[in-house]
């Protein structure tokens, strides 16, 4: 390992902002990548509202993360991962996801209480223990929420998702994912019965975004075409 890839993970471990940033960048990299294959900066303003900091404050974290090897920040054109920076990032997201899913699986949480309490816990997990929370559970794919968990090399399952609300009617499918990590959109999503890996068929729309009547297993139930785009699922051949 290179001096300046060591002073950059010492960087990282030692500052939740750093952490917080990376993580960002990533998440925000993945959105703009599902519109186009070839990675695109991050603006800084994107940056601000998500880590609900100011502009400037985007641009001295960004500057000092450049220096140290993480990002590739250019001035009026934003903000890019290097390699580097990738890795932290997935580092801290498989800390995150593993300690979600711990806290469903072995402490009784609910899928949509342990967002926050992850959160606070990622920043101060140890490597160690974050490898014994995936022994103990065997090394699981996908979090609570159906996010996938990066594997210890760092690399992640894709799967071919699409919202509840865009698939054909009559067409069978499992819930697989949540898109949001809002909790009381959480928990509304899963009283309402959509637990991760149910079988749902969407067996009316009503137009211009209106309400979206769906068969969970033999049961129907109506929800707003926002809920609806927030459950991911997978078709089923």
């Amino acid at each position: 390992m290179s001096d300046q890839s060591e002073a950059a993970r010492k960087l990282v471990e030692e500052s939740e902002s750093a952490q917080n940033f990376l993580k960002a960048v990533y998440h925000l990299q993945q959105d703009l990548a599902s519109h186009e294959p070839k990675p695109r900066r991050v603006s800084t303003s994107a940056l601000a509202e998500v880590l609900h900091i100011s502009a400037p404050s985007v641009t001295d974290m960004a500057q000092r993360l450049g220096k140290a090897g993480l990002v590739d920040y250019r001035r009026h054109k934003g903000t890019l991962l290097t390699p580097l920076g990738k890795q932290e990032a997935i580092k801290i997201i498989r800390r995150h996801r593993l300690i979600e899913s711990y806290l469903v699986e072995e402490l009784g949480y609910e899928p949509y209480e342990v967002h926050e309490e992850a959160e606070r816990m990622e920043h101060t997990a140890s490597d160690r223990f974050v490898e014994a929370i995936a022994h103990k559970l065997g090394d699981p794919d996908f979090d609570p929420h159906g996010d996938p968990i990066p594997s210890a090399d760092g690399s992640i399952q894709r799967r071919d998702l699409k919202p509840l609300a865009d698939i054909p009617l009559n067409t069978p499918a499992t819930v697989a994912r949540y898109g949001t990590n809002e909790a009381a959109l959480l928990r509304h999503i899963l009283e309402r019965g959509f637990d991760l890996e149910t079988h749902v068929q969407v067996v009316a729309h009503d137009p211009l975004d209106g309400p979206v009547r769906v068969l969970i297993g033999r049961e129907e139930c109506i929800i707003g075409h926002k809920i609806a785009k927030l459950i991911l699922v997978e078709l089923l051949p």
